[in-house]
């Protein structure tokens, strides 16, 4: 059974920054959809601030505006490998969250990936600059799509490295 206090948490941050018009419910179908995205995106959102709190990140990034405004959110640990993917690495992808953690970035480029894209990358992450770009990426099912890539290490309170956190859109 669903708990309803996350529903009713859920809809409080959905809608907190909302000063449209409200629309009345239509459709439970439609709405079961708005629901389960609701849910999926507090759920990572709950996940991001866990690890945040977990490993004392020094972080000035609105996590709940960010899920909302990326298509995907991918953390990498020091060594490069995933440790989280929002869930919306589904769609962008066709990759399933877990199927994506413990992986490296890299399963997302192949063939068309520009060499010069991964380069410049490989820099920025070397020199733990951030660094924002589009790069060629692949589906699970092999289709090419462009994305569009912010990127930035993440220190903690005392300045050590911890993670990376990519903000991604399909472009």
């Amino acid at each position: 059974m669903i708990d309803l206090n996350i529903y009713d948490k859920s809809v409080a941050i959905a809608t907190a920054n909302d000063k449209g018009i409200k629309m009345p419910l239509l459709s439970w179908d439609l709405y079961s959809v708005f629901f389960r995205n609701l849910m999926g995106a507090q759920h990572d959102l709950s996940l991001l601030n866990q690890l945040s709190k977990l490993y004392k990140w020094n972080l000035n990034l609105d996590l709940a505006d960010e899920l909302q405004t990326n298509d995907a959110i991918i953390v990498t640990n020091a060594n490069l490998q995933i440790v989280f993917a929002s869930k919306g690495i589904a769609e962008m992808s066709g990759y399933q969250p877990a199927e994506v953690v413990g992986n490296s970035p890299k399963m997302f480029q192949g063939k068309e990936t520009s060499v010069e894209k991964r380069a410049s990358i490989r820099e920025a992450v070397l020199n733990l600059q951030p660094f924002d770009t589009v790069v060629v990426n692949y589906k699970k099912n092999g289709e090419l799509y462009d994305c569009h890539i912010r990127s930035f290490p993440i220190f903690n309170k005392k300045g050590e490295l911890t993670h990376f956190i990519a903000l991604e859109k399909a472009a």
